[in-house]
């Protein structure tokens, strides 16, 4: 067997075992992940020093196979340069990026760190908020604002938390939202689940207007280059038309199916909501830095910087001036999904480089001649099955290296800026609202029913899927629709 169709099935092999284990949930997801990226990095993705071709390097031409062909490559093209032709400028720049790319550390070359640091700059952020009482606040006023009865509360509450997870990461969210519904749940003398699987679908949904709001999100907009204003503005106006026919399915499912005494509904108003704030201060300075990152977030297109730089300067920030134990807000950020995240982009790495993800995208190409808005209709749903059964995050990281593949190939989407961008909307849609489908779907999710188990409450897979297949089904209905009516309105 020769040497690349060895390195193939190995990559091929280690990059779906890895993913299997990831949805076999035998292992911890970060530690299945860990194990598939070392696996890559040891046997497949060559590292600093390594005797690599400059494709390896810069992934977009060949400009060399050693070390001394890109010298001679680099010689010749200094040599056009002086003609000052855009070619020759276009092959020097090419050049220094590969020089510089060969220079890098091993993590530094297969991580994208502008994920990463986004989101620990955004967990720093919220983790300050949190803990001056503010979602709790947010939580107990919802409920007196309903003025006690159920359904009022399950939908201010599910808007609550779709506009939390618009601009915070949806477990945070949850892990934000839960445990004060938990209590007014108790208050009331109502059932929790249907309260927790209303806020859960709301977070994946409402976390898809943004770039912010769902890690996929930031995964396409670090790859097809989209912003935070470019999200607000073609997928949250959108959402908020879901997010209205959502809540009027929640009412007309359970308006009749929860009554409370007015005994109960008295408790709720007895609650002092400014009891919940316990750091006036910080909830003042901290919410002037989240004003100013989501200012940042919304011109950071605009001004050249990247959605990290903007994340860790908020949070920076917020150090700065909230008066905070820093080793203990360093210590709440969620390490194991960060390594998570960093673990997944060197396992797509490792699968592009061993020609797998080559494969992959050379099953696309049996969408060549199609209709444009068949092959982005075919992809959102495949998509958003692949999603619910595999886990979105681990999904996205590894479609948008083949659909990129698939855009620079396909001169329908290459060539028509409007197609590409509708293709990544209609992404972008499918994987944010397919992981409502099952347990395994989205991170949130398993943080939902682990509250819930803890608090006494079991939800089986089963149990999910009964309320996340239909959610899912009506959003992606939707959703199709809205693509649709945008490709013949934008692109015909």
């Amino acid at each position: 067997m020769e040497y690349s169709a060895l390195m193939f099935w190995i990559g091929t092999i280690v990059f779906v075992g890895t993913y299997v284990l990831i949805a076999s949930e035998k292992v911890h997801k970060t530690v299945a992940a860990l194990l598939g990226a070392m696996l890559m990095l040891i046997v497949i993705l060559p590292g600093p020093g390594h005797s690599t071709s400059s494709h390896e390097i810069v992934q977009t031409e060949n400009l060399g196979s050693t070390q001394e062909q890109l010298e001679q490559n680099r010689t010749e093209t200094l040599a056009h340069a002086e003609q000052a032709t855009p070619e020759a400028t276009g092959q020097e720049t090419m050049l220094r990026k590969a020089e510089l790319y060969d220079k890098l550390d091993t993590f530094a070359r297969y991580s994208n760190f502008d994920v990463v640091f986004t989101l620990a700059g955004m967990m720093l952020l919220v983790n300050l908020l949190s803990g001056t009482g503010l979602f709790q606040f947010v939580a107990i006023r919802c409920a007196k604002i309903a003025k006690g009865l159920p359904i009022r509360t399950m939908i201010l509450l599910v808007f609550a938390t779709a506009i939390l997870s618009a601009f915070l990461d949806n477990v945070t969210t949850i892990l934000l939202v839960a445990p004060v519904t938990l209590l007014v749940c108790n208050e009331l003398g109502v059932p929790p689940i249907p309260f927790l699987m209303a806020e859960t679908m709301a977070s994946n949904i409402g976390g898809t207007a943004t770039l912010i709001g769902d890690p996929p999100n930031l995964i396409i907009g670090s790859i097809a280059g989209l912003n935070f204003a470019d999200f607000l503005i073609n997928l949250a106006p959108f959402i908020v038309v879901v997010m209205i026919i959502y809540c009027i399915c929640l009412w007309a499912h359970y308006s009749k199916r929860m009554k409370v005494t007015v005994e109960k509904r008295a408790l709720i108003m007895e609650l002092d909501e400014r009891a919940a704030i316990t750091d006036w201060s910080n909830l003042k300075r901290g919410g002037v830095v989240m004003i100013l990152t989501i200012i940042g977030f919304l011109i950071h297109g605009a001004v050249g910087l990247q959605p990290c730089v903007v994340a860790m300067a908020g949070s920076t920030l917020a150090l700065c001036i909230c008066k905070v134990d820093v080793d203990h807000a360093l210590e709440k950020i969620e390490w194991s999904t960060l390594f998570f995240f960093m673990a997944l982009f060197i396992l797509v790495c490792g699968a592009e480089f061993c020609g797998l993800m080559a494969k992959i995208g050379g099953l696309m190409s049996l969408m060549n001649g199609w209709s444009v808005p068949v092959v982005i209709l075919v992809i959102m749903w495949v998509s958003a099955i692949a999603a619910a059964v595999m886990n979105n995050v681990s999904f996205t990281a590894a479609m948008v290296t083949v659909i990129a593949a698939f855009i620079s190939s396909t001169p329908a989407f290459g060539t028509n800026e409007a197609c590409r961008d509708l293709l990544w909307w209609g992404l972008a849609l499918a994987v944010c609202l397919g992981g409502n489908a099952s347990l395994v779907g989205a991170a949130a999710n398993l943080v939902t029913v682990g509250i819930a188990e803890k608090n006494g409450h079991n939800v089986t897979f089963s149990d999910f899927l009964r309320y996340g297949i239909p959610v899912t089904l009506g959003s992606m209905v939707l959703a199709s629709g809205y693509i649709l009516a945008r490709y013949f309105i934008l692109c015909v």
